[in-house]
């Protein structure tokens, strides 16, 4: 039976994280992301979850205490947002380096200085390197649809990682959708229970967050690194099951749209796609042969996939809402190392810094720069600076 709601992207996390019942819930507010555990206190103060919810001092203490109920065997949730995210920087690390298969939902928001609390996705691409797998959802449906995806991918026992699951602040956490909610039967059966070898047992005690010495050290980060490097496969696979479940599924690491034809494509990072998409359909009534692809996971990595999906366009552009000041857009920089080896021509696009809105005109402008690639001398390119 059908089971739709009228949401807020922030509320259907909070209805994922309800679904995957989570035993422990670590709170700070930090805007855009405070519905989420507003929503969540509310579950939990009706009994329609069971849950113990901490309201703690601060963002470094919230996901210090969700790793901590984590390792005594309990699935926990947390969520945050911007300057909380990189306060939460040193047990990010922590928590990568210990295995600890958490869920984290961040409100995706620009960083200070000048302050602003409207969004951009410079706060988690800063974070690529902390060891947690990061995806990025595109509207309400998903991100719901991602917590539960996150909780099974997270605590598969050849992954172990934590994993954050990234809504654009304000553009999807505040904006209201309908969305199919799934049957607590269909989560069930997608999402077993949470069962933690190696967790802190009196019974059977463990080393936990040890030391290690400068010739052992680097065997951690490997076994690190080849986790998540296995996780392409699983992501894909929980993917299929997933909409085998419920009838929705998104394409595991990345989409493509319209891409088999495309002479030129543009990528993608989380809602700004649907956009794209409308204007890029809008062009091909005019014969233009464009097409998009979506990252969905920045880590790991869809290099082979995008390298697939870009095979027979010949310029490719990257729109992101991020610098790495002094150099590119830290999606170009990933997305040029994946298609090195070919003759394509590649463009950065960085706009909606600080929630600046990316127009249809402003895309309309990107495509028009991308026919045009030979006039454009510089690689990248802020986009909506004349307004």
């Amino acid at each position: 039976m059908s089971n739709k709601v009228f949401v807020s992207g922030n509320e259907a996390v909070a209805i994922g994280v309800k679904l995957a019942k989570p035993k422990v819930i670590a709170a700070y507010p930090i805007t855009p992301q405070t519905i989420v555990v507003e929503r969540l206190a509310e579950m939990v103060e009706k009994q329609e979850l069971n849950a113990e919810y901490m309201y703690v001092e601060s963002e470094h203490s919230a996901l210090a205490a969700v790793m901590g109920a984590s390792v005594l065997g309990a699935r926990t949730f947390t969520a945050t947002s911007s300057q909380g995210l990189l306060y939460m920087a040193e047990v990010m690390h922590y928590a990568s380096g210990g295995r600890v298969p958490l869920v984290m939902m961040n409100a995706n928001r620009a960083l200070a200085l000048p302050w602003s609390i409207f969004g951009d996705q410079r706060d988690s691409l800063s974070m690529l390197d902390s060891g947690w797998i990061q995806v990025y959802v595109e509207d309400a449906q998903e991100s719901l649809d991602m917590i539960i995806q996150a909780y099974a991918l997270a605590e598969n026992k050849e992954v172990l990682t934590p994993v954050m699951v990234n809504l654009d602040g304000f553009v999807l956490t505040h904006t209201y959708e309908a969305i199919e909610v799934p049957q607590e039967e269909q989560v069930d059966k997608f999402l077993t229970d949470f069962k933690l070898e190696g967790k802190m047992d009196l019974e059977n005690p463990r080393n936990l967050f040890f030391s290690s010495s400068p010739a052992d050290n680097i065997r951690f980060k490997v076994q690190q690194h080849q986790a998540i490097v296995a996780s392409r496969e699983i992501i894909e696979n929980l993917d299929k099951q997933y909409g085998e479940i419920t009838g929705r599924s998104y394409g595991g690491l990345v989409t493509g749209y319209r891409t088999e034809d495309a002479e030129i494509i543009l990528v993608t990072l989380g809602s700004i796609t649907g956009q794209v998409r409308d204007v890029f359909d809008v062009l091909r009534t005019r014969g233009e042969k464009v097409g998009v692809v979506k990252i969905r996971f920045m880590r790991p990595f869809p290099e082979k996939e995008i390298l697939e999906l870009c095979r027979n366009a010949a310029v490719i552009g990257v729109l992101e809402k991020d610098i790495s000041f002094g150099y590119h857009g830290t999606v170009y920089t990933n997305v040029a190392d994946a298609l090195k080896n070919t003759n394509k021509r590649l463009i950065n696009f960085v706009g909606g810094l600080g929630g600046k809105n990316i127009s249809q005109k402003d895309i309309e402008e990107i495509f028009s720069g991308l026919k045009n690639i030979d006039k454009i001398t510089n690689t990248v390119n802020f986009i909506g600076l004349g307004v």
